[in-house]
């Protein structure tokens, strides 16, 4: 019989933990609608302009009918938050339980607690109908290459992914052209085709906007709620 001191029952609970997070993820987003999940530096402050311009762009993909999803955190996250609950959209936040850096913002009228990290990612990436990236740290890049890699592998249903800053975002991008494509060959051309710059917000929103509207010509919805990829393959 295992007590509490053994490895196979700690571990035991920490899978019903798991699954614990999982359900209560998928019953509270699965009737949020059209979504887009919003990434960038906690760290980033009120007075910078990226700030500024994830405020704005969350501001007007609620004012165009999507719900905003983030990390729920500050910096980015909490600017684009603001924006969606300014317009009166769903404003979602997928807090994560961290020793610094994660304290939940204000601006968040749906919100959900998370322990393991790979269960929150699965919820940014399962009701999401695109991805909106603004500059950020490793957190921010490991959100990125994960979706660039899942929509590669065909694992996750193809949506735009648009990184929004091209000051920040061009350097790294000519450094995966040059070395990862040209130099190397260990990603094809048409891997580039998943995502793009832009600095402007109501051209982010146009992207995703026709990009859900192709989605539902080819499906025969008049309204698609998410792409449903992930897990559900």
């Amino acid at each position: 019989m295992f007590t509490t001191d053994n490895k196979p029952v700690k571990d035991l609970w920490r899978l019903f933990r798991i699954m614990a997070e999982f359900t209560e993820g998928f019953e509270a987003l699965a009737e949020v609608g059209p979504a887009v999940s919003i990434f960038g530096s906690a760290r980033t402050p009120a007075d910078d302009p990226y700030f500024k311009l994830a405020e704005t762009t969350g501001k007007k993909f609620g004012e165009d009918g999507f719900a905003v999803i983030t990390g729920g955190g500050g910096g980015i996250m909490e600017a684009a938050n603001k924006g969606a609950d300014q317009s009166g959209a769903k404003s979602i936040g997928l807090n994560i339980d961290l020793p610094m850096e994660q304290t939940p913002n204000p601006y968040q009228n749906m919100s959900l607690e998370f322990r393991y990290f790979f269960c929150r990612k699965v919820m940014f990436l399962k009701y999401a109908s695109g991805f909106v990236v603004f500059p950020g740290g490793f957190g921010t890049l490991d959100e990125l290459f994960e979706s660039l890699v899942l929509i590669q592998t065909l694992k996750q249903a193809f949506f735009p992914v648009i990184l929004m800053g091209s000051d920040f975002w061009t350097g790294l991008i000519d450094w995966v052209k040059d070395q990862m494509l040209k130099k190397h060959q260990y990603i094809s051309p048409e891997d580039l085709d998943v995502f793009q710059i832009l600095d402007d917000p109501d051209q982010a929103v146009k992207v995703i906007k026709e990009f859900q509207q192709d989605q539902a010509k080819q499906t025969g919805l008049t309204m698609p709620d998410g792409m449903r990829g992930l897990l559900g393959r």
